[in-house]
């Protein structure tokens, strides 16, 4: 019997005896700030930010410590007592045994319920907890009903140790900060003000209350505090033995004052009595607020179990209507489990990728990457919101083609690296261009590469080399040019110098440097002479994505010319011999980086859209066919594979030496997706990676072999364990890109084995040993870790829309061109898609009555709300921008496909 089940089709879910699992994590948040990590015993915590934490920061080696359980508790007339977490000593002492208390666990979008009879008190507790989406408050509502045949008396009590204040105080001063708690019990529960912030760099007065509240059904407050640790536990006593309780301490009355203790949300409610079969309900509220009077609305509003209870149903339908995908295929779960990859890229807008049990690094926050990447998701589902996103985004560039690297909390703001730390990913410049190709396709909003934007200035010049002595916070964070002004160039113009700086910067092979790492953070120690040969692939696919984009522009606008920076002149010299000269390469980008250091000229010159666009298409097709020349391994008549880098001493990281085969997942990627491989290479590369790579029974593809070498001229992938992250584990975020590659270049089946891997691993609950979604990666047992917060989520998606369904954009119209195979339509023969476009609702449907596979039919025909589509050459169905602008915003328009 399977532990983890899906109850609707809405993702939700249920798994018995979930505590058995230590690892288990649910994420809670509001889009207003809250971030909460809630496991199956209420365990996790709570923040706002870094610097703001409600609950003490939990990383996943001691989520399941008790210290940070949200705990409530319950003693009947006879002095027995239980945790409806099952969080006390007994029940510890229990977990494995045959008197084990029965629980389940059932789960939604932001909200999770934990169910569980306490056998030796003769009650079911039920326990639910939530976020509002637009409050700074968690709500636990705690029902407790009695399971026996006799009246019982009861006394409740709730325990939530209170944090407050920065997660660097965990141990950097954590006593000594204690000392800054200004505590106060009120009517209804405890609050807690620290006079300041403590950072030994400069102390801030702080102005965050946090808080816990209690009420129960009738909103009647408690009746004793335990407001500290010390009042709580006791001398002798612990978080799974509280004093307070075992020893009936009397605890305190409201409107008491404590400083400089560790804080303890801790109350008593009085005495009450259930008859057999009846039921009490309570309400904790915890949260962070910067006005007492916002605790006191709060308290207000959320006192009321009726207006709790229609919180919780409209929190339900926020979120679910947010996915605004939904996929039926032949089989239920997987389509369950692609609404959780579905709504993972919102999870990683709110939480960044600092602020769950993982993710125990950094300081909160999304990185370039993510910025970029998480905008393909939401192209897919929210796409009126992402044109701003899109151009705010560009204002992280700079004139030297790189870009900030720390991403402030507003949109398009971009903070100085004041630790004067320089760290170039060679990779940052290739998401923009793919997002804002997306987007112009889903739109036909060509004209966005018009749109004038500001470049980003700090300190670092000349790509990550040089320091500008000149520039200050005084300067600000804007480019600026030689009389003052703030410049701004076209998006276009962006991409250009993100583009054409990257061609020129190569090592010894002629391929672009590696730098501080690309898309692998983990290949961080050949900065002086690694090269990327993966990147420099996806990068030639690039630059005749922009070369199309250009030429779209100039005919769809009519335009023959552009302003652009004069100095770019110098990236475009129409001279295809340098191509093969490293050193004068190295010397054009030097000459313009140089001219871009402090304050650039602001000089603009007109040039042709169609020389660009050849430009760009000479540099691309020169490096499909370096690439194809130097980096192929043709290893025997079935298998070869690209090599993918250079390390810091020069050599290639693929193919045969040592006595071994040495492959690269991410070397192979690029080359399909961006056509530098050709099909005959294709076909070796899937081969190979099916010898070498595939291990099915922990999620499919490993990013790598075994280099059995700890390579210090690379990075610090290889000082981990084989099987462990970048080192070899199945890397969902490359492994999901692999499919994707392969569906564009028609290699459905294949295609579908990279992610139909993936998905049943994540589904395995007895193995992966997560809720539904997709890890970051699975490891050698295995188990699923770094859940929720990785871009696999979105590349995920956006194969499963644009590829496997063909639901694509092209300009603006739009384009049905799927690539199902046989197995996932439904006994009916159908499957189909719930999906927005160009601001209407669509349900796809799709009949293949013959069960074949894509390559195997051809479009038969297409109607949209029973009128006839027309189909192109028997395989694409087209819907024109103006047929689009005809439809009704507000409809469901249903579109039926049948395969023949």
């Amino acid at each position: 019997m399977k532990q983890l089940k899906f109850i609707n089709d809405t993702g939700e879910f249920t798994i018995h005896q979930p505590e058995n699992i230590n690892s288990l994590y649910f994420p809670l948040a509001s889009e207003v700030g809250l971030k909460s990590a809630i496991s199956p015993n209420l365990g996790g915590d709570a923040k706002i930010d870094q610097e703001t934490f409600l609950l003490e920061p939990i990383s996943i080696d001691n989520l399941h410590n008790n210290r940070s359980t949200r705990n409530f508790w319950i003693k009947n007339q006879n002095g027995e007592v239980a945790s409806v977490t099952g969080n006390s000593a007994k029940q510890e002492a229990q977990k494995f045994s045959i008197d084990q208390e029965e629980s389940q666990l059932t789960a939604g979008f932001m909200w999770q319920k934990l169910e569980r009879h306490l056998k030796n008190l003769s009650l079911k507790a039920k326990v639910t907890s939530f976020i509002p989406h637009n409050e700074n408050v968690e709500i636990m509502q705690v029902d407790i009903t009695n399971t026996s045949d006799d009246t019982q008396t009861l006394t409740a009590y709730a325990a939530i140790p209170i944090f407050g204040r920065s997660a660097d105080n965990i141990r950097d001063h954590r006593n000594v900060t204690s000392m800054l708690h200004r505590i106060k019990t009120t009517k209804s529960g405890v609050l807690v003000c620290p006079t300041m912030s403590f950072d030994e760099r400069g102390h801030r007065v702080n102005h965050q209350i946090y808080y816990v509240l209690g009420f129960d059904e009738s909103g009647q407050v408690p009746q004793a505090f335990y407001p500290t640790v010390e009042s709580f536990i006791g001398k002798s006593g612990s978080f799974i033995q509280p004093a307070a309780i075992f020893n009936n301490e009397k605890g305190i009355s409201a409107h008491a004052k404590i400083n400089g203790r560790e804080a303890m949300g801790a109350f008593r409610f009085a005495p009450f009595t259930l008859e057999a079969g009846q039921s009490k309900s309570f309400i904790i509220l915890m949260g962070i607020e910067n006005d007492e009077k916002n605790i006191d609305t709060i308290s207000e509003k959320y006192r009321n179990l009726k207006t709790v209870q229609q919180s919780l149903t409209v929190t339900k339908s926020y979120w679910l209507n947010k996915v605004g995908v939904d996929f039926h295929t032949k089989e239920a779960e997987f389509d369950n489990f692609m609404k959780w990859v579905c709504f993972q890229p919102f999870l990683r807008r709110i939480f960044g990728c600092s602020f769950l049990p993982h993710h125990d690094y950094g300081r909160g926050g999304r990185g370039w990457r993510d910025l970029w990447q998480d905008c393909l998701s939401l192209l897919l589902m929210e796409p009126t919101e992402v044109r701003n996103m899109i151009i705010n985004n560009y204002k992280g560039v700079r004139l030297d083609g790189t870009n900030a690297t720390i991403i402030g909390q507003g949109e398009g703001e971009f903070l100085a690296d004041r630790n004067g730390i320089s760290r170039v990913w060679m990779d940052h410049a290739l998401w923009p261009l793919i997002t804002t190709k997306l987007y112009i396709d889903q739109t036909g909003d060509i004209d966005i590469l018009m749109k004038e934007v500001s470049y980003f200035k700090d300190a670092h010049v000349k790509r990550g080399t040089a320091i500008d002595n000149l520039w200050s916070e005084d300067y600000g964070n804007k480019q600026r040019s030689t009389d003052n002004d703030i410049y701004t160039g076209s998006i276009l113009e962006h991409l250009l110098i993100q583009h054409l700086t990257g061609f020129y910067e190569v090592g010894q092979h002629n391929i672009y440097r590696l730098r501080g790492a690309d898309w692998n953070d983990a290949l961080d120690m050949a900065d002086e002479n690694g090269e990327s040969v993966a990147f420099t692939a996806a990068y030639a696919g690039n630059l005749m994505e922009l070369a199309a984009l250009i030429r779209l522009l100039e005919s769809k606008t009519q335009t023959k010319s552009v302003e652009i920076l004069e100095e770019i002149g110098l990236l475009l010299k129409n001279d295809t011999d340098i191509y093969e000269k490293v050193a004068r390469k190295h010397q054009i980008l030097d000459a313009y980086v140089k001219q871009c250091q402090h304050k650039v000229n602001g000089f603009k010159v007109q040039m042709s859209l169609s020389e660009i666009a050849l430009n760009l298409i000479q540099k691309a097709t020169w490096l499909r066919q370096h690439l194809q020349q130097k980096e192929w391994i043709d290893l025997n008549e079935t298998e070869g594979w690209y090599n993918s880098y250079y390390d810091n001493n020069g050599r290639a990281t693929d193919g045969y030496y040592k006595d071994k085969s040495h492959m690269m997942l991410t070397g192979q990627v690029f080359p399909i997706m961006n056509h530098v491989a050709t099909d005959d290479q294709i076909h070796k590369i899937i081969s190979s990676a099916d010898h070498y790579l595939y291990r099915p029974e922990i999620g499919g593809y490993r990013l790598n072999t075994d280099f059995q070498e700890v390579k210090t001229d690379l990075g610090r992938m290889f000082g981990f364990a084989y099987g462990e992250k970048e080192n070899g584990a199945v890397f969902s975020h490359m492994t999901v890109m692999y499919a994707y590659a392969l569906y564009r270049r028609g290699f459905a089946t294949k295609g579908w084995k990279a992610l139909k891997a993936l998905a049943d691993t994540s589904l395995n609950f007895e193995t992966s040993c997560i809720y539904p979604g997709i890890p970051e990666y699975f490891r050698t047992d295995g188990r699923g870790v770094y859940h929720y917060l990785t871009g696999a989520a979105s590349w995920f998606m956006l194969t499963m829309v644009t590829e496997v369904f063909g639901v694509q954009g092209k300009s603006g119209d739009l384009v049905l061109y799927p690539k199902l195979l046989a197995e996932q339509f439904d006994n009916n023969g159908q499957t189909s898609i719930v999906v927005p476009f160009a601001g209407k609702n669509f349900h796809i449907t799709y009949n293949n009555p013959h069960y074949k596979d894509f390559g195997d039919y051809v479009v038969a025909s297409a109607n949209c709300d029973n009128q006839p589509l027309n189909i192109t050459d028997a395989a694409f169905v087209f819907l024109t921008k103006k047929q689009l602008e005809l439809l009704n915003n507000e409809n469901m328009h249903n579109i039926t496909i049948t395969l023949n």
